[in-house]
């Protein structure tokens, strides 16, 4: 009752805010957004986003690939086809792609970035679909202004007036909108949107308190204490640091005072990045989290004039780190964020990755690059984290919006574990992290206490899985039972079960090996699929521990590196042929 009381409100104010934004663009008040005199950029922001030039013969030639889907448009305008996903349409109305043409870095390619632009405003612009959805409204408006240099060098008074009137315009809109914008990073990148234009177009600037205070409020919401976004996705703390690393560089540029909020969460953020980072440089698949961008992260991570050593502890973004000798463990630790900005979030809590130097070993299944619709709802689910699922059934509840579904912008969290507690002693002896969660108390009268333990030299890893009821008593007669400990391997990583049915032995690609041990429990080797791979899905194998917990209450289990032989190789199991 209370999940659908939650669902039910959560329906309510964004239908409240949809009529908002409705009566706001409505086509007669769209005098409000008629531009005032706007002549010309001051600045153009720096797009940090890396360009690829071969892109750019692609895009003249009329080939448009974003989000895994191409459209050839055979001579005529992107904008008049039809397009294969949201996604896809999404990427093309904001414009990210003019950076490509930038880099081609030629009058073709100039003239090429005039004439879409033109297509654009003249199909696109008088403010309705997708294109005027404010996440990609702000993603237009930043990238227009950004790629300024590339579209208004060399051109004539005709089309530099009709741009910037479609940018004025625009610019408006998403001001008028802006209360009525999606929670979380989509409000928050409008913001910056807004707060760009205040310093690069002239005649804003008289917007810039306003747009530096709704920043500002964003920013001090939205950045936790400990620098983690309150999604709790780290992949939102690349893309937000790409557009306000270039909006300090605009304040300095104007010669205006940076913001104190943006400065200080620059500084927060910056740690978090190496904190959810792997040996291998990848970042930890948690809440939403995808492939990661080695080369985005990179550029961002350039900036840091610090360059210390990741925190151990993010309490406020729900999340552990430990890390000894060559080894690095990763926990959540978490609630489950807001159901107002939960559409991404997972219900993976107490899961956890394992990295060795350059290797990840444990993983959780993380999101896909493109197709991400078709996976979301499986990736989500507790059986798709290295943690444990109770009776089959995720740790946390998905909102059933149906028709609401679009209104909610997806599908939201509305029930999960409200008690989430953790507490690490760091020792000689290594790193202890004991933590619980009550997502299966409703339900099922089971609570999932975990302790991890790492050595000092990082070599082994023990764990402990205890089922208790809530309140001390003995869990309920006919109460279902069944417990599933996941362990799901990276795709590198190459496993075979040992004739005591309680072991497996793991290699990594450079011949480190490791086993898998539990005490008293048999051990399962089954399918899985690593979905945040860097060009597709791939099929992976995962450690299974079942039983039941009345009979079992408790699993221990233990990974341990192997020492190599005197020759320097690392035992070679007879390896499991996996289809890819």
């Amino acid at each position: 009752m209370a999940e659908r009381i939650r669902l039910s409100a959560l329906v309510a104010t964004r239908m409240l805010r949809a009529g908002a934004s409705r009566l706001a663009t409505h086509p007669l008040l769209r005098w409000r957004f008629t531009p005032s005199k706007t002549d010309r950029l001051v600045i153009a922001p720096q797009d940090l986003r890396t360009a690829d030039a071969t892109r750019a013969t692609e895009i003249y030639a009329g080939r448009f690939a974003f989000a895994g889907k191409v459209v050839i448009c055979d001579q005529r305008s992107p904008f008049e086809m039809a397009a294969p996903s949201e996604e896809w349409a999404a990427m093309l109305h904001g414009f990210g792609w003019l950076r490509h043409l930038r880099a081609g870095d030629s009058a073709i390619t100039r003239a090429n970035a005039r004439a879409l632009i033109d297509d654009w405003i003249a199909l696109q612009g008088s403010g309705n679909g997708i294109a005027w959805r404010p996440d990609v409204l702000s993603r237009r408006a930043i990238s227009w202004m950004s790629q300024a240099p590339l579209v208004l060098t060399e051109t004539d008074a005709r089309f530099y007036r009709r741009f910037l009137r479609s940018l004025t315009r625009q610019v408006r809109y998403l001001r008028a909108v802006f209360k009525e914008t999606r929670d979380g990073q989509p409000r928050l990148q409008a913001a910056i949107a807004l707060a760009y234009a205040a310093l690069c177009m002239q005649g804003e600037m008289k917007q810039l308190r306003n747009a530096a205070r709704r920043l500002s409020d964003e920013l001090d919401r939205q950045i936790l204490p400990d620098g983690g976004h309150v999604s709790r996705n780290p992949g939102a703390l690349v893309d937000i640091m790409l557009d306000l690393l270039p909006l300090r560089q605009a304040f300095y540029a104007r010669q205006l005072p940076v913001p104190k909020s943006l400065s200080n969460a620059i500084d927060r953020m910056m740690p978090m990045l190496r904190f959810f980072r792997h040996g291998d440089g990848n970042t930890a698949l948690f809440n939403g989290m995808g492939p990661t961008a080695a080369d985005l992260n990179a550029t961002v991570l350039a900036y840091d004039d610090a360059r210390g050593n990741p925190v151990s502890s993010a309490p406020h973004s729900g999340y552990q780190r430990l890390e000894a000798g060559d080894a690095v463990v990763l926990a959540d630790v978490g609630k489950p964020p807001p159901a107002a900005l939960s559409q991404e979030a997972h219900a993976g809590t107490l899961s956890f990755e394992l990295s060795w130097r350059q290797h990840r070993l444990i993983v959780n299944c993380g999101v896909p690059a493109v197709g991400r619709e078709t996976w979301r709802q499986v990736t989500r689910a507790t059986a798709a984290h290295s943690t444990v699922t109770l009776n089959d059934t995720s740790s946390s509840s998905f909102g059933e919006s149906g028709p609401f579904r679009n209104l909610l912008f997806g599908v939201p969290i509305i029930g999960g574990p409200h008690n989430v507690q953790s507490h690490r002693d760091d020792t000689d002896a290594g790193i202890r992290l004991q933590m619980l969660h009550d997502g299966y108390a409703k339900d099922f009268g089971i609570v999932h206490t975990r302790v991890l333990t790492l050595s000092p030299d990082g070599e082994r890893l023990n764990g402990e899985d205890t089922f208790t009821p809530p309140y001390g008593d003995a869990i309920a007669p006919n109460t279902p039972d069944e417990y599933a400990v996941r362990f799901h391997l990276h795709p590198s990583a190459k496993a075979n079960r040992l004739s005591d049915g309680k072991s497996v032995i793991l290699v990594m690609p450079d011949r480190e090996g490791w086993t898998f041990s539990a005490d008293h429990h048999a051990v399962d080797i089954e399918e899985s699929v690593f979905l945040a791979g860097a060009d597709r899905p791939r099929r992976t194998v995962q450690i299974v521990i079942y039983g039941h917990a009345r009979e079992n209450p408790q699993v221990r289990w233990q990974i341990s590196h192997l020492p190599r032989t005197p020759s320097g190789a690392a035992p070679n199991p007879d390896e499991p042929e996996l289809p890819l």
